[in-house]
């Protein structure tokens, strides 16, 4: 999706009946014409006439920037167990004593 990003908005609110914080999230494709947006940015939208099937939001400004974390691959030590054997059972001598 070329111009395109897909944003999440999340609300809580109190359930009526239960007490409980319920989160809801509704998720909005809007048209960024720079192609600045990434993701785990916080932006501003605007409605705009439909630009698409779904498209019917634009992006106004971005608000904050998302930090990036760069993480470099690690070697991963791999333990290395010693080979199961097959052992045979030994024979074992079963004497055999009548009950009276």
């Amino acid at each position: 999706m070329d111009k395109t990003v897909v944003v999440a908005v999340e609300s809580s609110r109190h359930h009526p009946l239960y007490k409980k914080t319920v989160r809801k999230i509704a998720k909005y494709k809007a048209h960024d014409e720079k192609n600045q947006c990434e993701q785990g940015d916080i932006v501003r939208l605007i409605e705009t006439r439909p630009l698409s099937k779904e498209k019917r939001w634009r992006v106004a400004e971005i608000i904050t920037r998302a930090e990036v974390i760069e993480v470099k691959p690690e070697e991963i030590e791999v333990e290395v167990k010693p080979e199961v054997v097959d052992v045979q059972p030994e024979e074992v001598d079963v004497q055999s004593e009548e009950i009276t």
